[in-house]
C-alpha cells in the first residue's frame, strides 16, 4: 500500500505556475524524478507561454489556457519520444514557464561617456541615462539565445547585458544621424524614436521586444555647457560671427578694468576707449540697415548749406553744423511745387523752366 502511495505521488495530474514575483522571467517547474501522466491538465495564466523540452530539444509550446495532456496535442513531444502509433503514459519532460508580460522601468546609463563628432564643437563627450521595458516576444528562440536550461532566470540575469547593447545602439544612432549637440539635447524625443529603431532589431534576435525607450538626459561636457549658455545668452545674434567676437571682446575690457593701481588706471582708459569703439561699431553695424535705393532718396531730399556744404534734413530750416538759415537757399517751382535751388533755372522734378 505504501508503494502505491509512493507511486501514485510521483505522478503530475495537474502542472501549473503561480507567479509572485516581479522580475522572474522563465520558471522551471520541479520534476523531482516525477512523471507526467497522458490526461493531466496543464493551466497557463494570462502572459505565460509553457514549453515542453524533451532530450535537451524544445518540443511542444502553450499559450494561456488550461490544456490536457492528451497524444494529439503533443505532435512534437511523441515524435521525439517515438510514440508514431501507440499510447504511451506516464513520460518524463522538462516544463518551464515563460513570463511574457513587459518588464518596465529597467535603468541604464553610459559607464563611459560616448564620443561624438559636432558640427559646432567638434570632437566632444557626452554622458546619458534613462529607462526602458521589453518583453519575451519569441518564447523558443529567448531559451535558445539566452536561458539554456537553467531553473530560474531573472530580469537581472540579462539586464546588463541589455544595458551594453542600449549603449552601444545609441552611439551607432548619433554617428549615423549626424545630429548636433545642440538639436539633441533639444529633440530628445525625436531622438528616443531614432534610437529606439536602431536597437529594436538586436532585441529581435534575442526573442525579445524593446516596447519603450526613455532618454531622461544628456550631459555635455562643462567646456561645452559654458559655450552654450555664451550663445544662449547672445540670443539672436549668436550666429554672427562679429558679434560674437564683439562680445567676448567686451568681456575682455571689463576684466582688464578690474586692474588695481596706477596700471589699472591706464587699463580702465584704454578699456572706456576700446568699448566705445565696440559700443559704437555694434550699433551702427545693427542700425545701418537701408538700402542703397533709400539712401539714394534720403540724399535726394536733403538739403545742402551753401556755407558749409553740410548734409541736412530735407525739413531742416538751420545748418547742423555752422547754423546758418536754409530757407533762403531754395525756391518753388510753380508748376508741382516741388523746392529747387536758388540758382537753379529748370525744376529737378518736372523740367519746367524757373524764372
Amino acid at each position: 500500500m505504501g508503494l502505491f502511495k509512493f507511486l501514485k505521488s510521483q505522478l503530475l495530474k495537474n502542472i501549473d505556475w503561480l507567479d509572485n514575483s516581479q522580475n522572474t522571467m522563465v520558471y522551471r517547474f520541479p520534476m523531482e524524478g516525477r512523471e507526467i501522466m497522458i490526461g493531466s491538465k496543464l493551466t497557463v495564466r494570462e502572459s505565460q507561454v509553457a514549453i515542453f523540452m524533451v532530450k535537451g530539444k524544445i518540443a511542444d509550446v502553450f499559450g494561456p489556457g488550461i490544456h490536457t495532456l492528451v497524444v494529439n496535442n503533443l505532435p512534437i513531444l511523441s515524435a521525439l519520444l517515438a510514440w508514431p502509433r501507440g499510447f504511451k503514459s506516464p513520460f518524463t519532460a522538462d516544463v518551464f514557464f515563460v513570463n511574457t508580460k513587459q518588464f518596465t522601468n529597467q535603468k541604464w546609463g553610459t559607464t563611459n561617456p560616448i564620443t561624438m563628432r559636432d558640427k559646432d564643437f567638434g570632437s566632444i563627450r557626452i554622458k546619458s541615462y534613462g529607462t526602458f521595458a521589453f518583453k519575451v516576444n519569441e518564447p523558443t528562440i529567448f531559451l535558445k539565445e539566452l536561458f539554456g536550461t537553467n531553473s530560474l532566470y531573472t530580469t537581472e540575469s540579462v539586464v546588463s547585458y541589455l544595458r551594453s547593447m542600449l549603449v552601444s545602439g545609441i552611439s551607432d544612432t548619433i554617428a549615423q544621424s549626424k545630429i548636433s549637440a545642440l538639436d539633441l539635447a533639444c529633440n530628445l524625443l525625436e531622438f528616443n524614436t531614432l534610437a529606439k529603431e536602431q536597437i529594436d532589431t538586436q532585441f529581435t534576435k534575442l526573442g525579445l521586444d524593446l516596447t519603450n525607450l526613455v532618454i531622461e538626459n544628456i550631459s555635455f561636457p562643462e567646456q561645452v555647457e559654458k559655450a552654450l549658455d555664451e550663445r544662449t545668452s547672445m540670443g539672436v545674434m549668436a550666429d554672427k560671427m562679429d558679434v560674437y567676437i564683439k562680445y567676448k571682446s567686451a568681456q575682455a575690457i571689463g576684466d582688464a578694468a578690474k586692474n588695481p593701481g596706477m596700471a589699472g588706471v591706464g587699463s580702465q582708459l584704454g578699456a572706456g576707449l576700446a568699448l566705445g569703439q565696440v559700443m559704437k561699431d555694434a550699433i551702427s553695424s545693427s542700425t545701418s540697415t537701408s538700402s542703397p535705393k533709400e539712401q539714394g532718396e534720403k540724399e535726394k531730399k536733403a538739403r545742402f548749406c551753401p556755407e558749409c556744404g553740410a548734409q541736412n534734413g530735407a525739413r531742416a530750416k538751420f545748418c547742423c553744423e555752422c547754423g546758418k538759415p536754409l530757407a533762403s537757399t531754395k525756391k518753388v517751382c510753380p508748376n508741382c511745387g516741388a523746392e529747387v535751388n536758388k540758382s537753379a533755372k529748370f525744376c529737378g522734378e518736372c523740367g519746367e523752366k524757373i524764372s
